[in-house]
């Protein structure tokens, strides 16, 4: 079962190479993407990795939450399903 990790505090300059990199030494990465906005494409300080299995995923939050990355300090935790809201 592949788990999905949010990875908050991103520096504007980390990319889905960067990001991928940096957690692929904890288990086979399927797939990393930092999260751009859509008119401008520069970050918005938050991506996604999913690994393949669970415990590469729980051995990655372990290593990686609250360290360094590109000059910023980021957050990683297991991702909550996305929550559709009606436009505002």
């Amino acid at each position: 079962m592949t788990q999905k990790l949010h990875v908050g505090g991103l520096n504007a300059t980390t990319d889905d190479a960067r990001l991928r990199a940096a957690f692929s030494e904890y288990g086979d990465i399927t797939e990393a993407k930092v999260i751009t906005r859509r008119d401008s494409g520069e970050s918005r300080g938050f991506g996604f990795v999913t690994f393949a299995d669970d415990a590469s995923g729980e051995k990655a939050i372990a290593a990686k939450n609250s360290s360094d990355l590109d000059g910023s300090t980021i957050t990683v935790s297991v991702a909550r399903p996305r929550v559709d809201r009606p436009p505002q």
